[in-house]
């Protein structure tokens, strides 16, 4: 399909740059048959049935953005200094990355974060991607990663992280080290909100899919089928996928919150919509034409122009919906992006 088909007008001032609070108090478009409907989303135990299933990503964002030089420090000179976008661990000790700087490195160079943490570059690819050996692994490159890096911040919000993102820009549930971008739709819940959907009788179950920095990527192909993915490891445990499949065969939905965890599932869905136990990595690119094996409801954030993550639900819940959805969503002044209100959309087949 054309990338052109997926364009439309966003008024920078609904790009939001910090959450409201506290977070549930975000707005909620309920895109139904019958229209959308502005709701809350402290509404959304309401908008669900008992025995439906939600799927949250557990992922953890670190800080996978950081600055360095080529070469050891030195006092005074000036050294090629490099920006690095960690964004798939390919080992205990090594990540791929996205470099600024890129052409200022060759395979073998060494870049130097700290006194005492650098990383040598093993390989280098097209697009700025290089792969990091760090000289730290496992929990101390972790513990590195916090003293010494940054959160990534989408680049649309146009400034740097601060204190406040550390905790702004993770989940409530977050638990496995891995992300460098946060499962966004999982931002507007809080302990309360999780309360609520216990109470309605709305079962919760957690995958992991540790987000890329590829999924800020622009598409800069004019066609859909000569964009390529990034790979994204993830996981379904097998307690997560009985039940999944459980619910199913009660006759309960799968309600995926946010792209992360929906394109996991639908990466390991059956043909029958059956869920296995599943571990690996994934680079499926959701558009329109896709046929939907496992996912019911998708609750997400309002997404970029042009963006692989708009054509997503837009394969979803059906490209004139969603235009429409948007429309009316840019109009009523709902707030895009990372930090913005959210959305519950039906597969167009079950409207």
């Amino acid at each position: 399909m054309r990338v052109d088909a997926f364009d439309f007008d966003l008024p920078k001032e609904l790009i939001a740059d910090r959450p409201v609070t506290p977070r549930d108090a975000a707005r909620l478009l309920d895109v139904t048959a019958d229209g959308c409907h502005d709701r809350g989303v402290r509404d959304l135990p309401g908008l669900l049935q008992p025995g439906d299933v939600m799927v949250f990503n557990d992922t953890r964002v670190i800080p996978a953005r950081l600055f360095g030089q080529r070469g050891p420090r030195q006092p005074g000179g000036l050294p090629a200094q490099v920006e690095v976008t960690l964004h798939q661990a390919l080992g205990l000790d090594t990540w791929a990355a996205f470099a600024k700087g890129a052409k200022r490195l060759s395979v073998g160079d060494v870049v130097t974060f700290a006194a005492d943490f650098a990383a040598s570059v093993l390989e280098k690819h097209d697009g700025g991607e290089v792969i990091l050996r760090f000289n730290r692994a496992g929990p101390e490159l972790m513990q590195a990663l916090e003293t010494h890096g940054h959160l990534p911040l989408p680049p649309y919000m146009g400034r740097d992280d601060d204190a406040r993102d550390r905790q702004d820009y993770q989940t409530v549930y977050a638990r496995h080290d891995g992300a460098v971008a946060a499962p966004t739709a999982g931002l507007h819940f809080t302990p309360a909100l999780l309360e609520a959907l216990d109470a309605r009788g709305v079962k919760r179950v957690h995958v992991t899919l540790h987000v890329g920095a590829g999924t800020f990527l622009p598409v800069k192909v004019d066609d859909t089928r000569d964009h390529r993915m990034h790979s994204e490891n993830g996981l379904i445990s097998a307690e997560t996928a009985a039940t999944l499949n459980a619910a199913r065969a009660a006759g309960g939905r799968v309600v995926c919150v946010g792209t992360t965890s929906m394109r996991l599932i639908e990466s390991a869905a059956q043909e029958d919509g059956t869920i296995p136990a599943w571990s690996g990595s994934t680079d499926i690119f959701i558009t329109p034409g896709y046929r939907f094996k496992a996912v019911d409801l998708l609750m997400t954030n309002f997404h970029l122009p042009r963006s692989t993550l708009f054509m997503l639900v837009s394969a979803f819940a059906g490209m004139d919906r969603m235009r429409a959805a948007y429309q009316q969503a840019i109009a009523t002044g709902y707030r895009f992006y990372s930090y913005g209100d959210s959305s519950l959309l039906r597969r167009e087949e079950t409207l």
